[in-house]
């Protein structure tokens, strides 16, 4: 697989001189300065490419160009944001740049309550957990109509971990959720938040799924026209969040999202953190069904906790409750397949990582850290390597025969 390093542009304290050692030779970026729902003009693309391609990497990916929340809504304005997308489409590909990671979740982008969770044998990882998160819903943001959807045990342990926390906790908390993460393109106050959540009042999962049919019925035909692949981004925690629906969570949503416009432009990022949060859902059977229309992967693991599933922290990249064995291995024969027919190498890269070493004396951001990131690049890059050469010694006598 094509190893690939997510990259904040020339403002991320990590520069391309450094991730050319890490051993990846992709580039996984895009133009943040450019506000969301603009047209990626022709000469900012090319003039990113050629930084990158100076530093003697290549520009894979692009994650993302953020959907428009007009777009989620399908409010004013939608038409003209659809158009401007179809349009940065069109200048990608006259870049040679073809694969476009994007994410469907209203508001806000992926969500954590610690971004620095104190891991046992030092470092620090991302951490989801449900009774914070609750607190903050409940008795920080005050949502109308959050307590119906808590159960009156689930708002007391909120409420006894909203009482362990002292004001610069509760701030601290606030700030996590709703400040903006790596990829999400707003960051907002208590009041801003309310109102952008209100702004989805009658959008129920059945309304943002004919919503996402809309955007993708006008972007999947320009992106075949012109040679991109559309990678969808899981939702991640993958399920409705501050009375949100989110419909990209499911191996039942993927199977819809690739049925609703059939084409070899329509496909995933195959995203083993976010997918992995769900315990229903088989990463090793996921990943053996929708191998084809895999256009991208992020390998990260999840460790979910054992008394309340919802809650997790993020593991080391061959560990938690997936099989990154068995999910490497399928990727890899799904990458053979395609180079036997003449395709291009499936990019993936490692999702979030610990902080550790020297990490916490860079200002990075929250779980792209260089150390931790690069541990798990080479523990991916290792395991992929036996795995081809076990392949191969698989095929040679059968070749012989």
């Amino acid at each position: 697989m094509e190893a690939t390093w997510r990259w904040f542009g020339p403002e991320d304290p990590i520069t391309l001189e450094e991730i050319r050692q890490t051993g990846a030779t992709g580039i996984v970026t895009a133009l943040h300065e450019i506000p969301n729902g603009e047209v990626w003009p022709l000469a900012a693309i090319r003039e990113r490419k050629a930084q990158i391609e100076a530093a003697g990497l290549r520009w894979s990916v692009v994650e993302s160009i953020p959907v428009h929340e007009s777009i989620k809504q399908a409010a004013s304005g939608s038409d003209r944001h659809i158009a401007n997308y179809q349009q940065s489409l069109r200048h990608l590909a006259e870049c040679g740049i073809t694969t476009v990671c994007y994410n469907f979740m209203p508001v806000l982008d992926w969500t954590r309550t610690d971004l620095a969770w104190q891991l046992p044998e030092g470092g620090t990882a991302l951490r989801f957990d449900q009774d914070a998160f609750a607190a903050f819903d409940l008795y920080l943001l005050e949502r109308p109509g959050a307590e119906r959807e808590y159960t009156s045990e689930e708002q007391q342990a909120a409420r006894q971990h909203l009482e362990t926390l002292d004001d610069a906790g509760r701030e601290r908390l606030i700030r996590t959720i709703i400040a903006g993460l790596p990829g999400a393109e707003e960051g907002y106050s208590l009041a801003e938040f309310r109102a952008a959540l209100a702004a989805y009042d009658g959008i129920d999962a059945a309304r943002l799924r004919q919503h996402l049919a809309t955007f993708l019925k006008a972007i999947v035909p320009v992106a075949e026209e012109v040679g991109i692949r559309l990678a969808i981004h899981p939702d991640d925690p993958p399920r409705p969040m501050f009375g949100l629906p989110r419909v990209v969570s499911s191996m039942v949503d993927a199977d819809w999202l690739l049925g609703v416009v059939p084409s070899p432009a329509n496909g995933l990022t195959f995203c083993t953190g976010s997918y992995g949060a769900n315990p229903d859902i088989d990463l090793s059977i996921m990943a053996r069904r929708f191998a084809s229309h895999i256009h991208f992967a992020h390998l990260r693991a999840t460790g979910r906790d054992s008394e309340d599933k919802r809650s997790f922290h993020e593991a080391q990249h061959l560990e938690g409750d997936l099989d990154m064995v068995e999910i490497i291995r399928v990727l890899v024969a799904e990458e053979r397949r395609r180079l036997a027919s003449g395709g291009a190498p499936l990019p993936m890269r490692p999702d979030h990582g610990h902080h550790i070493l020297d990490d916490a004396r860079r200002e990075t951001r929250p779980g792209y850290p260089l150390y931790g990131r690069m541990k798990g690049l080479a523990e991916i890059r290792g395991l992929e390597m036996a795995i081809q050469r076990l392949a191969i010694q698989r095929l040679a006598p059968q070749r012989l025969a």
